[in-house]
Order: C-alpha cells, then sequence, then structure tokens
C-alpha cells in the first residue's frame, strides 16, 4: 500500500500543485475565460449597448405591443366595447335613427349632401414625374400618406394655376365620387358617416342619397367650367325627385357647401349660357327644404387671417409656444410660405372673406355684438355692470397692438397705405424655397399695412388689394362682399354675386323652407392683434401677436384672437343673421317669404373618452354627429315641416344683435 502511495504521489508530482485558496481558484478562472473569448473588431474591447440597439429593442417593443393590442382589438365580440362603455356609462341611448324607426318615421325625401371645403376628397387623374405611382390615389383625405412621403410634389399637385385658377399645365386633380367623397375626412374621422348611418336605420339607401361632391379648390362658377358639377347636380336631382315618386329632395349643406348651394339656386334658374336654364320655378317644383349646417352665410373672421397670414389661433399659439417648429431651420422647409402659396390659389377660400361690411360686422367703434361673455359663467342680459367691463368692439377685424385694438379712433393716427409705393424687395428671390407675393411686396410696403393700424371689414378687402393682388384679382372677378342697394339693377344678374346672401335674391318658392342650424357656446374667432415679425429672407411680414392677453378686464382676448360665440369656426352673426332677420318673413332678399328656422345646439363636450368627440357637440364639424341635430334632419326627411319640430330653438342672443344693424329690408 505504501508502495502504491508513493506511486500516486510521483505521478502527482509532474502535474501544477493544486490551488488551496479560493482567490486564486477565482483569478485563473477568469484569465482562462479572456484567453477564450475571440477578439473584437474594436481590438479585443467588449462591445457596448448603442442607441441604435436601444431604438431598436423600443420599436420593436412598441410594435409588438401594438400588434398584439390589435389581434386583440379583432378577437373580441362586436358588442364588447359597447358593454364596456355602458359598464363605466351607464346605459346608451339609442342612436336618433333606431329612435325614430321605433316612432314608425321611414324614408320620404331623397337627400342631397353638398360638403364644405377640405372635407372632400380630391384624386389624381393626371400628374407630372414625381408623382408616378398615384393614378386615382387620394391627394386630399384618407390617410394623407403622399404629403409625407413627397411634400413638394403634393403641394405642387394640391395648388391650381394663380392666373387662371384652374389646372397647371400637366396636373389634373378631380374630386372624388358617391358617399365615399366625405363620409369621412380619415381613418376614424368622421364628417358624414354618423348621418348616413342613421338615415339608413330609417329606411334611406345609396339611391335615395346623393353625396354633391365638388373641387372645393375652384371658384363656385369654375366647378361647371371645367368639371360641369352644377350641372350633375341639377341632372341628379332631377332623376332622385322623377324616381322616387315626385318627392321633392332636402338638401343638407355643410359649411361652406351652404355658399355653394346659394349659388347653385341662382344657377340653375337663370339663363344659359351662364346659368342652367332651368327656369324661375325649378327650385320650387325640386326642393323641399334647405337644411343648412354650419353655414357661413355671411363670411368668417378666420379667412382674413388666413390669408393675410396663413394662421389662425391654433397656429399662432403653435409658434408661441415653439418659435421654429414651422420655420426653415427645423423643416428644412419655408412650411407656411409654401402652404400660403398653395391656399392662396384656391379661390374658394375667398367667399369666405365676411360680406356686409361695417353694417353687419361693425366699424372702428361699435359691432352688433356690444359685448361678449367670454367666460365659463353666462352674462345675464340685465347684468349691465358685467356687460359693460366685457365690452369688446370687434368691428376691428385686424389691429397692429393690443394698445390699437382698445383706443378709441379719435386718439389713433391713421396714415392711408392704399396709394403708399412699395419699397425694396423684402429678400431675393433665388435665395428662397417659394415664392409669395409679399416679396413683391417691399419694405415700404409692410410699414404702410402697419401705419394703418387697424382695419374694419370694409378696409380689410383694400388691404388684401394691397398685399395680394393677384388673389384679389382673381377673387373680384368670382366674388362680391357688399349690399345690394337695388337687386332689380341687372348687375346683379352675374355670377359673383350668386353667393352673397346680401346681393341676390331667394328663389320664388314660398313652400320651401330653409333652416339654419349651427353650434353655440364655444369661442370662435372674431378679431385679431397683429404684430410685425423681424426682418428676414423670405419672411411672412405680418404675424397674430399670440402675446397679447386680455386678462380678467377682457377675457375675450386670448393668445392676439379676440373670441365671440359661435361654433369654433363661424361666429353666430354669420350663421344666424340671415334667418333671424334678412330673410324673415317677406324682405327684398326673399320676396316670396320662405319660411326660415333656426336652430341652435348648445356645446357640451364629451363627458369621457369613450364618448369619442361626442353626441352633443357644437363644433363645426363635431356637430354632424350631434344626436339633436341628427334627429332634426331626419324628421325633416321624412317629412316634417319647421313647426313640427317646434319652430326655432335659440340660445344665443342673435336676435338681440340682428335688430342692432341697421339694414334696409
Amino acid at each position: 500500500m505504501s508502495f502504491l502511495r508513493r506511486r500516486k504521489g510521483k505521478a502527482s508530482d509532474s502535474q501544477p500543485a493544486p490551488i488551496e485558496d479560493e482567490s486564486e481558484k477565482e483569478q485563473e478562472n477568469q484569465k482562462h475565460k479572456q484567453k477564450q473569448k475571440l477578439p473584437s473588431k474594436d481590438g479585443g474591447k467588449p462591445q457596448k449597448w448603442s442607441c441604435v440597439d436601444s431604438c431598436c429593442w423600443f420599436i420593436g417593443f412598441i410594435c409588438s405591443i401594438w400588434w398584439f393590442l390589435l389581434f386583440l382589438y379583432n378577437a373580441m365580440p362586436a358588442s364588447f366595447p359597447q358593454f364596456v362603455t355602458e359598464a363605466i356609462t351607464g346605459p346608451l341611448s339609442d342612436p336618433p335613427g333606431v329612435k325614430l324607426r321605433k316612432e314608425g318615421l321611414m324614408a320620404k325625401h331623397p337627400v342631397v349632401f353638398v360638403p364644405g371645403i377640405v372635407t372632400g376628397g380630391l384624386e389624381l387623374w393626371e400628374g407630372h414625374q414625381c408623382a408616378d405611382g398615384l393614378f386615382r390615389k387620394r391627394l386630399w383625405g384618407g390617410t394623407f400618406g403622399e404629403l409625407y412621403k413627397r411634400p413638394l410634389c403634393w403641394v405642387e399637385h394640391m395648388s391650381l394655376d394663380n392666373e387662371t385658377g384652374l389646372d397647371p399645365s400637366g396636373i389634373r386633380v378631380r374630386p372624388v365620387s358617391g358617399l365615399v367623397a366625405a363620409d369621412y375626412f380619415a381613418p376614424g374621422y368622421f364628417v358624414w358617416a354618423v348621418l348616413i348611418a342613421n338615415l339608413a336605420r330609417i329606411g334611406y339607401e345609396e339611391k335615395t342619397m346623393y353625396m354633391a361632391s365638388y373641387d372645393w379648390r375652384l371658384s363656385f362658377q369654375n366647378t361647371e367650367v371645367r368639371d360641369q358639377t352644377l350641372s350633375r347636380i341639377k341632372s341628379n336631382i332631377q332623376l332622385m325627385v322623377a324616381t322616387n315618386g315626385g318627392n321633392k329632395v332636402v338638401v343638407i349643406p355643410h359649411s361652406m357647401g351652404v355658399l355653394y348651394f346659394l349659388h347653385f339656386m341662382k344657377w340653375v334658374e337663370a339663363p344659359a349660357p351662364m346659368g342652367g336654364g332651368g327656369g324661375s320655378d325649378w327650385c320650387a317644383k325640386h326642393i323641399k327644404a334647405v337644411v343648412n349646417i354650419g353655414g357661413p352665410f355671411l363670411g368668417v373672421p378666420k379667412a382674413v387671417a388666413g390669408l393675410f397670414s396663413i394662421e389662425a389661433r391654433d397656429i399662432a399659439v403653435a409658434r408661441a409656444f415653439a418659435p421654429g417648429v414651422l420655420d426653415k431651420d427645423v423643416f428644412g422647409l419655408q412650411t407656411l410660405q409654401h402652404m400660403m402659396r398653395m391656399t392662396r390659389t384656391w379661390d374658394s377660400t375667398m367667399s369666405m372673406i365676411p360680406k356686409g361690411g361695417d353694417t353687419i360686422w361693425g366699424g372702428l367703434d361699435w359691432s352688433p355684438e356690444g359685448y361678449c361673455n367670454c367666460s365659463a359663467k353666462k352674462v345675464k342680459n340685465n347684468d349691465t355692470n358685467t356687460a359693460a367691463e366685457n365690452r369688446v368692439n370687434y368691428g376691428r377685424i385686424i389691429s397692429f397692438g393690443k394698445d390699437v385694438a382698445e383706443t378709441h379712433s379719435s386718439k389713433i393716427e391713421m396714415i392711408d397705405f392704399r396709394d403708399a409705393v412699395k419699397g425694396n424687395n423684402l429678400a431675393n428671390a433665388t435665395h428662397c424655397d417659394v415664392w409669395t407675393e409679399y416679396h413683391e411686396m417691399g419694405v415700404g410696403g409692410v410699414k404702410a399695412v402697419a401705419d394703418y393700424k387697424v382695419y374694419t371689414t370694409e378696409s380689410v378687402l383694400d388691404l388684401f388689394r394691397f398685399v395680394a393682388p393677384k388673389l384679389m384679382t382673381r377673387g373680384d372677378a368670382h366674388f362680391s362682399y357688399g349690399i345690394a342697394d337695388n337687386l332689380d339693377d341687372p348687375e346683379y344678374e352675374h355670377y359673383k354675386y350668386w353667393s352673397n346672401p346680401l346681393e341676390t335674391k331667394l328663389p320664388n318658392a314660398p313652400d320651401m323652407e330653409i333652416y339654419s342650424l349651427y353650434g353655440v357656446g364655444i369661442p370662435t374667432e372674431r378679431a385679431y392683434v397683429y404684430k410685425l415679425t423681424p426682418t428676414a429672407e423670405c419672411y411672412i411680414p405680418f404675424q397674430i401677436d399670440a402675446s397679447a392677453e386680455g386678462g380678467s378686464e377682457n377675457p375675450c382676448l386670448k393668445g392676439g384672437v379676440f373670441s365671440s360665440d359661435g361654433d369654433e369656426t363661424v361666429p353666430v352673426l354669420s350663421a344666424g343673421f340671415m334667418c333671424a332677420k334678412g330673410w324673415r318673413g317677406k324682405t327684398r332678399f326673399n320676396p316670396s317669404g320662405i319660411p326660415t328656422y333656426i336652430r341652435e345646439y348648445d356645446h357640451a363636450p364629451p363627458a369621457n373618452l369613450l364618448e369619442g368627440r361626442g353626441t352633443q357637440s357644437g363644433a363645426h364639424v363635431d356637430i354632424m354627429g350631434n344626436f339633436a341635430l341628427i334627429e332634426d334632419v331626419l324628421r325633416v326627411a321624412a317629412g316634417a315641416k319647421g313647426e313640427d319640430l317646434g319652430g326655432d330653438k335659440v340660445h344665443s342672443d342673435i336676435f338681440k344683435w340682428s335688430e342692432n344693424i341697421d339694414l334696409d329690408l
């Protein structure tokens, strides 16, 4: 045994001696592992986790969650979302179509929808090389995918010719046809879809509904010149009446579609070639009612800001928080300049410049509204102290400086700009991404505009003729903004007056009805405080002064914008005046005494996210999903008259404000 032990010991002597210390064992193991590592590309150093790896993992994680949620959404029963909603909010009320179907209402009068500006889809039929592969793809509406992929190409194809207001050479963009033209503006964002669905519940289908889609960029008369759209509307209405037992149509225009259909009613009765040659009784034979929704009958101040500086309250606020977001230094594109260049070729925008001048909208030291409650608490009519504190002079639609907006006109020194000489160019055009009319105006012209200090609705027209002569040359050929002295004057037979309710007569159709349905209770843009922007290359020299605040003394002034009552886009004054006074009874604008009704819907925002955009909204587009409005429309389509609905339903001071307007009727 001792021999064997000695042999083992000798054998073990030839191997390394065992390591007794544990720490030494760990060191040996680490050295061994390092020797086994393969050399890396950076000289053997261990690789580190990079930002790219983190981003890839984060995007992958988000996508995986998204697809998982999408799978669950498609796998769940169709009734599950409603079950969850009712579990939280309680039982939901029946949609108007279901409710009225239970009452026995059925489809009767064919329905014609007339969409407004921007809500109708446009598709490409011919384009330049940059638009290859887009034949009959939507350039407007839908997903707007091409806007993100090729923005400059998109702007080029959405613009019209700056001289003619028609197609540029080699480009044809045309309106989408059918109900899909304006049922949804974008996926999930309804326009007409909710109303169409409720009409279907009482028996309507595509043969009794017609979407009068048109290219909303064109002037109203040019839609006929280029596309024969007015002739198509006439033919379709005649066909619907003939194939539905002689029942007249109910026409439902929305937003700018209200002005477009006013133009149509004059066009269809006017003799050819300027008109449709239908005769003076065409509307009486074919139209039961015109149910206008959110109608800018007398224009909108928002159009002034859009044409003057391509702004509205939302853009002004965005620029105040992030001044470079829309400028060249972020996107590499002069975004607002491109938008101005494009939208100023759309003649339809000029149809919404305020009409009626200072008589309707107010002068330097007065306005029909007098005051407006812009706080959450309503001002009572007999609360004169509060009324005096919140008095706002809305007549000054543009003021250069908050002090100018609030000072009496006798203390303001106004230097006339109309004959001013336009000075040196604002910038070298070769350094600009896009040309606008401001580039020809010069520093002297910009100073002259600011020195005039304050503009009313009448002087705004002269302002546009000064700063945008090409725009107004086309605009003056297609639209008018005054008040007619004598409607029997042959001058008013021209088509440029047909969309202005103050320069044309309603049809001779005493059995027809006209409704004005619109939302109230939302602060709506009415006047603006402007400032000059710092001089720079290719800049837009005028900008809403978002720093102008009224505070507690004048809560109607926020972010450089004076607000009044309305639907967030159209002030009550524009939506309601014609049905409240201008057309009420037999007037020179309504010689046959067509009955008119006002139906206002007090805005109530959705109580929670599950309600989506709400069923009691008064907002300009969201009101198309308002259950009370939809019920009124369905009742009229099923045969009800205005008296059956209860006549007028008014929440605002529209009748009081209308009486403050001295208009010869």
